[in-house]
């Protein structure tokens, strides 16, 4: 007998918006100016900010402490900054995650003097408190998403994903037309699915780009007719 989730939709026009001059971001959970107490986040996914910055612009030096702070990038580039020295661009198919830990301090901005930068940022609530601060990036070829869900962070680290300090599982994918992605979540795990582009079904309910879905335990069935990117918690 198939056990089936049971999903809640956290609908994209229902999230927060931020728009400025250089930016414009929507937060699926609470976050800035954006307070809705149902949006407190999900497990230990804290923030989801869906973010477009023009060229030329970003964020300027600013601080966090004790959060994962993850990015992924889906179309432009992003250079980022660190009072840990490091300075690197972001491009679409890398993951880079910041354990901001005892304090970091850090810029993020959109290189390019024509084109927009559009990216994910998530904030992932750490299992220990007080960590050393750190950085790591990696790239994922398109062929190792392209229909197949690829580990891009682990709490271990396996199959080269960069490691998190928070018991999740996150996986990405690129779907084309006709692709099938099943995914079994095991008993007391818990799943967010995010649509970053496109438009997929999760179990024959269609999500658009933007969409969110919190799960229980059972079986995920992620489809597509004209074809899509998601990510895919998988949380304590």
């Amino acid at each position: 007998m198939t056990h089936t989730a049971t999903n809640i939709i956290h609908d994209r026009n229902a999230r927060g918006r931020t728009r400025m001059g250089w930016l414009d971001s929507y937060h699926t959970f609470s976050f800035g100016s954006f307070y809705d107490p149902a949006r407190m986040g999900f497990r230990a996914l804290r923030v989801i900010n869906d973010d477009r910055v023009v060229p030329g612009a970003g964020f300027p030096m600013h601080s966090h402490r004790d959060m994962e702070i993850f990015t992924y990038v889906l179309e432009g580039a992003l250079e980022h900054q660190d009072s840990l020295g490091n300075g690197a661009i972001i491009s679409p198919g890398e993951a880079q995650i910041m354990s901001a830990g005892t304090g970091i301090t850090h810029s993020e901005f959109n290189p390019s003097t024509t084109e927009p930068v559009h990216f994910l940022q998530i904030w992932i609530i750490p299992d220990t408190q007080g960590v050393q601060p750190r950085y790591e990036q990696k790239a994922f070829p398109l062929e190792q998403r392209r229909g197949n869900l690829r580990l891009i962070a682990a709490k271990d680290g396996r199959n080269n994903a960069v490691t998190i300090h928070q018991d999740v599982d996150l996986y990405t994918s690129v779907l084309e037309k006709g692709d099938v992605l099943n995914y079994h979540l095991k008993p007391n795990r818990y799943a967010w699915l995010q649509v970053a582009q496109g438009i997929v079904s999760l179990n024959d309910q269609e999500l658009r780009a933007g969409d969110g879905v919190q799960m229980y335990e059972g079986d995920l069935e992620i489809s597509t007719d004209i074809g899509g990117e998601i990510l895919l918690f998988d949380l304590a």
